[in-house]
């Protein structure tokens, strides 16, 4: 829900350092040895940090230096960072580099007294580390693996900090000497202890998840271009079993409760959401979600991403609190740990729209859209499409963008609210490889000739220019995204397309990060009206938007088209209420409210679902009483009035059905 409207930190935090030549970071001794009492011999790690910076030869140098095996030092990887580097920023669990080697304890106290303390004082990134996290650092090795690498290797904490050679260095030196302490290593299920002291997990669930994911992906193999332009690579092992004798045996938290309805593999902690009537003399202050028995009385067709905009600890504390908002689960950004709060049969306060939270369940991830691959971490991405896909095949959800949809598409139920909805989780959440993880990958599916066609860049090369992600004009560090600019001409040069809803002064939408004003999205489906060289004129938000596509951005895709059925143009609505005769019993009647965007005569927009459910849920009153004037609470009122839900602009919107023609694009 983004829970703050937009995080903050000093410019410093989020500037991701460039490339570092091996060895110009290294100011601790390399031949120095470990501390007293750690496991793995003195080693000389200046063989590990000379050479090629190609990653793929340095994770083969670090597993040849540190006894681990190159597929274990890559799975490990993988999950941490998908190998990517982001200088010596952090990400919201406290890690750095291609190996999260995290820093928990340094962060917390300023890194006061520490080796390269300079980096540590004040450091902007501190307030981003969530304290619940903080709070398992004592005793909790796997919460400071950096000084462990530096304890364990001499290299210096700057470097592991920022130096992509010498972290996968220090994170090889950590897994060897976790390794070590669990015993000898025949094949690679012998690994599944130091692999789970490596997630820094406090709790078997979540400990023995990490393993497994590590696990499937030595099974199934990886390759990609990081985000710095490495091309790695790590061969299928079918043979590779993790041991989960090995993790019980570390005598972690027990597994969570069973309460929570949650996939068996991610073992969810039930932490419940108080419905809790906080003020007795008023029946209607309660929170913080309604109870209901969906999909019995009303369809579940949406799971709404958004991420926290906060800690991990302190969303935890906000949806405890009566007071506040409520939404189904919470996921961890630093290992994927899932947390439960709302039974998905009842109706959490999470995305801004009655109508939608109505219909949705709504799923929290740690991060901050600004900073985005600071980060979105793997483990994150992992649990929360193992998550979607169980909750879909569980409630009948369709896989597809316009039902598993971001925070930033859910439309506003007013003109007045559509420029106040959230923006989360914003450019830099990876929806092609969250599709991937779900197994509805986003691709082209029809050969035959049509205008519809779905929008899908290359994240890891797709670097639009952004902007007021921490200071207002300056532009954001530059990282993968997810979306590409439209415009009011086929030219760089033309204004970008103006939106009615966000810009009322009739302005041209900015590069602004929280400006999805003219903004297209992987997944998104438009029709095509122009082209023009590599130049496409698409239907969007009443008007005509021209996107540059020199690198097929865009896909042949099936779809049928919604037009208006006659000469006027036709309204646009941000929920699909029911008509006045079907309100009964003293039930107020809702009034479908156009919003401010209309389909004129000869434009065409892409049906993104004709089943939808006309209602409006009732539900005003603690533990659903019906009060002295006598009308009925946690009533859905049906209507026969027909919505079609259609892509308009960045966010999905309904029209009536009466209003438009179908056709087969």
């Amino acid at each position: 829900m983004s829970l703050r409207v937009l995080s903050k930190r000093s410019g410093a935090g989020l500037v991701a350092a460039g490339a570092l030549a091996a060895g110009a970071l290294y100011a601790v001794p390399l031949a120095s040895a470990p501390a007293a009492g750690s496991s793995v011999p003195t080693t000389d790690w200046a063989a590990c940090l000379s050479g090629t910076t190609d990653r793929q030869a340095v994770f083969e140098r670090a597993a040849a230096t540190s006894g681990v095996p190159s597929d274990v030092l890559l799975a490990v990887s993988y999950m941490e960072s998908r190998w990517d580097v982001h200088g010596s920023s952090p990400s919201t669990s406290g890690g750095y580099g291609p190996m999260n080697l995290t820093d928990i304890p340094a962060l917390t106290a300023g890194a006061d007294g520490t080796p390269d303390d300079e980096l540590g004082k004040g450091d902007p990134s501190a307030p981003h580390v969530a304290t619940g996290v903080k709070a398992q650092a004592a005793g909790n090795d796997g919460l400071a693996t950096l000084r462990t690498a530096h304890q364990l290797t001499g290299i210096s904490v700057k470097a592991l900090r920022s130096d992509a050679v010498a972290n996968i260095c220090g994170g090889a030196a950590v897994l060897a000497s976790y390794q070590k302490q669990a015993g000898g290593a025949a094949d690679l299920g012998d690994w599944s202890a130091a692999v789970a002291r490596y997630s820094g997990a406090s709790d078997e669930a979540t400990a023995l998840r990490f393993v497994t994911q590590v696990f499937t992906t030595l099974r199934t193999g990886a390759a990609r271009t990081t985000n710095d332009g490495q091309r790695v690579s790590l061969a299928a092992r079918p043979a590779a079993v993790a041991d989960r004798s090995a993790v019980a045996d570390l005598g972690l938290t027990a597994a969570a409760d069973d309460q929570a309805v949650c996939p068996a593999s991610l073992g969810c902690e039930w932490i419940p959401a108080p419905y809790e009537n906080y003020d007795t003399s008023d029946p209607g202050a309660y929170g913080n979600y309604d109870l209901a028995d969906r999909p019995t009385t009303m369809k579940i067709d949406y799971i709404v991403l958004h991420d926290t905009e906060e800690t991990y600890d302190n969303t935890i504390k906000l949806v405890q609190d009566p007071t506040y908002l409520g939404w189904h689960y919470t996921l961890r950004s630093s290992d994927g740990h899932a947390a439960a709060h709302i039974d998905p049969k009842n109706v959490g306060w999470h995305a801004g729209n009655w109508y939608v939270n109505s219909h949705s369940i709504g799923v929290e991830q740690e991060g901050f859209a600004a900073e985005g691959a600071t980060w979105f971490t793997e483990a994150l991405y992992q649990t929360s499409s193992t998550l979607v896909r169980y909750l879909a095949a569980k409630y009948d959800i369709p896989l597809d963008r316009a039902h598993i949809i971001g925070h930033d598409q859910v439309p506003g139920i007013a003109p007045a609210n559509v420029a106040t909805m959230h923006w989360d989780p914003g450019p830099y959440w990876d929806w092609k490889h969250y599709f991937d993880l779900l197994k509805a990958p986003i691709k082209p599916d029809r050969r035959g000739k049509s205008n519809v066609w779905t929008v899908r860049p290359d994240f890891a090369t797709n670097h639009q220019t952004v902007t007021s992600c921490e200071t207002a004009g300056d532009t954001c560090p530059e990282q993968g995204s997810n979306f590409v600019y439209l415009h009011t001409e086929p030219s760089e040069d033309a204004p970008l397309l103006p939106d009615a809803g966000l810009h009322t002064d009739g302005s041209s939408s900015t590069t602004g990060v929280s400006d999805w004003g003219a903004r297209v999205d992987a997944g998104q489906k438009v029709v095509v009206a122009k082209k023009q060289g590599d130049w496409w004129a698409v239907w969007f938000s009443g008007q005509l938007g021209w996107l540059h596509d020199p690198d097929k951005v865009l896909i042949p895709s099936q779809g049928t088209v919604v037009t208006p059925k006659g000469d006027t143009a036709v309204a646009v609505y941000g929920r699909a209420l029911p008509e006045e005769s079907a309100y009964t019993d003293g039930i107020p009647y809702q009034k479908p409210t156009p919003l401010q965007y209309t389909i004129e005569p000869g434009q065409a927009y892409v049906l993104a679902d004709k089943d939808i459910e006309t209602d409006y849920y009732k539900a005003w009153n603690y533990n659903c009483q019906t009060l002295d004037d006598g009308v009925p609470d946690c009533v859905d009122v049906k209507g026969r009035t027909k919505y079609y839900e259609i892509w308009y602009n960045h966010r999905v919107a309904y029209v009536k059905a009466d209003d438009v023609t179908l056709a087969k694009g």
